[in-house]
């Protein structure tokens, strides 16, 4: 972990773009795999969180795919998807964060799209 913030660090983290997910392991022990359609879906972005009205509910991301990754100081990485998006910025704490909950906010977004009707296929 970070003396500087207690909040756990990567120590490797992988694109397997075939399998369309981000591979991510922690130096607390943690390792996750991370799908794209969550990560696209859960993006940190204002876009996707909302300006202030709410999160909005993202569908048609079931083909989504992680077409390169950007490290953004110490503490993030910058996913670029492969349909354009590459507004988030996925600091260490929120990919840990969605990793331990990943069951929890797919079973929620999942709720959502069918409440509203919507679909994960593009």
């Amino acid at each position: 972990m970070s003396e500087d913030t207690g909040t756990p660090w990567p120590t490797s983290i992988r694109v397997k773009r075939q399998e369309r997910r981000l591979e991510v392991d922690f130096d607390d022990g943690a390792s996750f795999a991370l799908p794209a359609e969550l990560l696209r879906v859960e993006s940190p972005s204002a876009e996707v969180q909302g300006h202030g009205e709410g999160k909005t509910i993202v569908a048609g991301k079931q083909q989504v795919g992680i077409a390169d990754l950007e490290m953004v100081g110490n503490y993030a990485v910058r996913i670029h998807f492969d349909d354009g998006h590459d507004t988030g910025l996925y600091t260490w704490s929120y990919l840990h964060k969605l990793g331990r909950g990943q069951e929890t906010v797919w079973q929620r977004y999942l709720q959502a799209l069918e409440e509203r009707g919507l679909s994960r296929a593009p």
